[in-house]
């Protein structure tokens, strides 16, 4: 599915938010980042990425996104899964979730408490965001194609 660009709103109050997320997969491990404890959902775990500005393409919002938050410039692979997700008394958030498998640059954790590489199988061990949770499971039986074919 090619990548499209945001139509004009999303903006307003009550309107959902459009994310997008990295699975970014380097030697059996996938990257994943603890929020802040200053920040909404204190010290939950998240994969990077964030809100696409109005007008921009979704791979370029998670290139944009992981250079402001990891400081790499990230080759943005194939889009692996959607998920929208609705938060009690709060946002509706559209998430669309790209498979990474490299990057340039040295990863500098620049926005987040922690940022750690782990298996899949370890997943589950972490408090994630809610609207993670589907992809974990669905990476947890194999149903996204992230690891390399031998």
């Amino acid at each position: 599915m090619p990548s499209q660009p945001v139509p004009p709103g999303g903006k307003g109050i009550g309107e959902p938010l459009i994310v997008t997320a990295g699975i970014l997969w380097a030697n059996g491990r996938i990257c994943i980042c603890q929020r802040r404890a200053d920040g909404p959902f204190p010290l939950q775990w998240e994969f990077p990425g964030g809100k696409v500005e109005e007008g921009e393409e979704l791979a370029a919002a998670l290139q944009r996104e992981l250079a402001e938050e990891l400081g790499i410039e990230a080759c943005i692979g194939p889009e692996i899964c959607r998920v929208t997700h609705r938060y009690p008394d709060g946002p509706t958030v559209h998430l669309v979730f790209f498979l990474v498998r490299g990057y340039r640059g040295e990863m500098v954790n620049q926005a987040f408490a922690s940022v750690r590489w782990v298996t899949p199988e370890e997943l589950s061990a972490f408090d994630f965001l809610e609207a993670d949770r589907e992809v974990i499971r669905k990476i947890a039986a194999g149903e996204l194609l992230i690891r390399e074919k031998h």
